[in-house]
């Protein structure tokens, strides 16, 4: 028996006989297969399953892993749905729910969870950090945490790659350059506009949603990303916000817009092209082998989407090294959402610097 072999035997007698149960896995550890074992556990022809997810393509990679398993006879008895259409699922029907990337759940999801009355297994690899959150609330009541296996301890026991996160952090502009709906102005003045307004009304909650969009319009990490871009050598995928930026920044992108982006994409999980720009799409639900290096442009203190984007980066050989770049804008708001985002990180592997000052690693 592997050693992954034992924690997912490990998580799965910690859900034995608990009817509300949460497991935290780190990247690669298997939470599909672990539902499905916890499946297998309690199958009967007449018992019903329902899993849901944020995304079609997470509940395709269930069904598929099912049928490249050989547990192909359990989709008579699984139903499919995502978080959006959970309310239009019918009551009662079901003997167990499975919450797949369940830091997802909120509140009005736990009230069909509640009329339901079934059992419920959680499964995520980034569990909500801050404990009053609707996702935290939803997982005390629906799927506390029976078992969890962090990354670092898979990294530790040589079942995951080691990484290192450096921070370029670099300077707004002060050039007239950045065109708003008001006229041409730089980022710096920009910046410190949305920073007074918010200041004079520090509940001003669209202000603060505005700040952080325009602040995502900035050219300069823009600028950068792509000539950091151009000093890899290795697999590199870099996550966008923009589709315009996207294309600015790498030949081959992948996103709603672009016809050839399932053709980039494969291309590139294949080693034919080793430089793809993502608009978040690719964040979960696909496996991409060999990626190496990552250029993330925003982290904006989001618990689920950094950790999972990194994660991307922790599939290598174990003996190598996933090199992730994260961009923020120094002296502004920038630093705190990094700093909240890279709360649950190893200090000890992030580097910081100032790029005015210091060369950048390639």
């Amino acid at each position: 028996m592997t050693k992954k072999d034992e924690i997912q035997t490990e998580a799965l007698d910690a859900t034995n006989g608990v009817k509300y149960a949460g497991v935290v896995l780190g990247t690669g550890m298997g939470k599909t297969f672990l539902g499905i074992k916890h499946m297998l556990r309690g199958y009967t022809d007449c018992k019903m399953f329902l899993v849901v997810a944020p995304k079609i393509n997470i509940l395709k990679g269930w069904a598929k892993e099912m049928q490249e398993r050989g547990y192909d006879y359990l989709l008579e008895n699984v139903h499919f749905c995502t978080y959006l259409s959970l309310h239009k699922q019918q009551l009662n029907l079901y003997d167990c729910v499975y919450l797949d990337e369940s830091h997802n759940v909120k509140i009005k999801h736990t009230k069909w969870l509640e009329l339901n009355n079934s059992s419920v297994l959680g499964l995520t690899g980034t569990p909500p950090r801050y404990k009053t959150s609707e996702s935290a609330i939803a997982a005390k009541n629906f799927f506390p945490t029976v078992y969890e296996y962090t990354v670092d301890e898979a990294i530790e026991a040589g079942l995951l790659n080691k990484y290192k996160i450096y921070i370029h952090q670099l300077s707004l502009s002060d050039k007239k350059t950045f065109r708003t709906k008001f006229g041409v102005t730089s980022e710096q003045e920009s910046y410190r506009k949305w920073c007074v307004k918010i200041n004079n009304n520090p509940l001003d909650q669209m202000a603060k949603v505005m700040r952080m969009k325009t602040m995502q319009s900035y050219n300069t990490k823009i600028e950068y990303a792509k000539k950091l871009l151009k000093q890899q050598t290795r697999k590199t995928l870099v996550f966008t916000d923009y589709t315009e930026q996207a294309d600015f920044i790498c030949t081959e992108s992948y996103h709603s817009k672009n016809k050839k982006s399932k053709e980039n994409l494969e291309l590139f999980k294949e080693g034919k092209i080793n430089k793809l720009s993502s608009v978040q799409q690719i964040e979960e639900g696909e496996n991409i082998k060999g990626l190496e290096v990552g250029i993330i442009l925003h982290a904006y203190a989001n618990e689920k989407r950094l950790p999972q984007k990194i994660g991307r980066f922790l599939r290598l050989n174990p003996e190598n090294t996933g090199v992730i770049h994260l961009l923020c804008y120094k002296e502004t708001i920038d630093m705190t959402w990094m700093k909240a985002a890279l709360k649950n990180f190893n200090k000890e592997k992030i580097f910081k610097y100032d790029t005015t000052k210091t060369t950048h690693p390639a």
